[in-house]
């Protein structure tokens, strides 16, 4: 069973990050640049929420706001769930389906020590599965021979 720790290191801990003053618009921007569907909102190192493609289609987009005029503070989450590095992908998937929420920050000690997604643990389960099926496969052609 894969901890979050191991699925960081193979992964990477790059965090991308936007000033909660910033505008909604910058925080798209970022997110398009990088490929990615989410931002932490970080203050002076600190997190203080996340902003998602999610936040800016429900909280700008249908009420009519300009993304360049909204400063990320107004629509970020706050409350802000988070993964630590010695738990589980099994129980990080189960947070997140849960929780309904498709990116979780990873801390340690009250710092971001990185960001995992969704689609991050789909792939690394599905690794564990393949590598599974695969050991499987060796020991009954084994027994065979």
């Amino acid at each position: 069973m894969q901890t979050i720790k191991q699925l960081l290191d193979t992964k990477g801990n790059n965090i991308l990050s936007i000033d909660p003053n910033s505008s909604v618009y910058d925080a798209i921007k970022a997110m398009a640049d990088n490929h990615v569907g989410s931002l932490l909102v970080m203050k002076n190192d600190n997190l203080v929420g996340i902003i998602t493609e999610r936040d800016y289609s429900r909280n700008v987009i249908l009420k009519g706001k300009s993304s360049k005029d909204t400063p990320v503070k107004d629509i970020m989450i706050s409350n802000v769930l988070c993964a630590k590095p010695e738990q589980s992908i099994e129980q990080c998937m189960a947070l997140m389906t849960d929780k309904r929420v498709r990116h979780l920050p990873v801390a340690e000690n009250d710092k971001v020590i990185g960001i995992i997604s969704i689609g991050d643990l789909v792939k690394a389960i599905i690794s564990e599965q393949k590598f599974m099926i695969e050991q499987l496969e060796h020991y009954i052609n084994g027994l065979a021979t």
